[in-house]
């Protein structure tokens, strides 16, 4: 894992601090998770497959990108 700088307007910063303390989780898990999601959003809006990046995450389990999959085929 690598520290990444970011700059964050001031109630935004307040938002993530009151979330993370919310969740009881860091700041750090809380934009790891953030941009996440963001990213996967994304790749999905430019139509790009849900198995581009699958084999990135070692953590998460095989069973959820199974699921992740399935959300993206449709049966024709």
């Amino acid at each position: 894992m690598r520290k990444t700088t970011i700059y964050l307007p001031d109630a935004l910063e307040r938002r993530m601090r009151q979330a993370a303390e919310l969740l009881g989780k860091s700041r750090a898990d809380i934009t790891r998770e953030a941009l996440a999601q963001y990213l996967d959003r994304a790749e999905r809006q430019r139509g790009l497959p849900p198995s581009v990046g699958m084999g990135d995450n070692t953590a998460t389990p095989a069973a959820s990108f199974r699921d992740r999959l399935a959300e993206g085929w449709s049966p024709r």
